[in-house]
């Protein structure tokens, strides 16, 4: 009995790993289509897609240090605006061990602001993945850092 219950545990134990990474492996192809729909409705001024990305309780950091925005407050400042292209260059995706939430982070490309970087989380819901929060940054060379900064303490002293 030894004999035979052993080779089956061993080949369950298998094949519940490679469950595990075929489902990690469909977690990530979903949340690639999750962030890729979300910056193609941006570009194409498709509010409704767009939000419907999110949580309800989801948050958008933009770049100025006083902009976040909840859900319901973007979509109100975004619905007046045509859109905004980010091409996204590369990505990173990290699901947590229990699968129910994801963080990322994703080189982007704007026509007006050049190299940016979007982080953020997603969390599963019966909908499928929805993004928690995202972050849109603008990565500073570190030799401009000092003088970048210097501009930003001048700006801020003059609010």
């Amino acid at each position: 009995m030894k004999n035979i219950l052993l080779p089956f545990l061993f080949s369950f134990g298998l094949l519940s790993c490679a469950h595990d990474h075929q489902s990690q492996q469909s977690d990530i192809a979903s949340i690639n289509r999750v962030l890729d729909d979300y910056h193609q409705a941006a570009a194409n001024g498709e509010w409704d897609a767009y939000f419907d990305l999110m949580s309800d309780d989801g948050v958008f950091i933009g770049t100025d240090a006083r902009e976040r925005w909840a859900k319901l407050e973007f979509r109100q400042y975004s619905s007046g605006s045509n859109g905004w292209v980010y091409t996204p260059l590369q990505r990173n995706i990290n699901i947590t061990p229990d699968g129910l939430s994801a963080w990322f982070d994703e080189a982007l490309l704007s026509q007006s602001y050049g190299s940016s970087r979007g982080t953020g989380v997603l969390i599963r819901t019966v909908a499928g993945w929805k993004i928690s929060q995202y972050h849109l940054t603008l990565p500073i060379p570190n030799g401009m850092v000092r003088g970048v900064t210097d501009q930003i303490k001048e700006y801020e002293a003059q609010q």
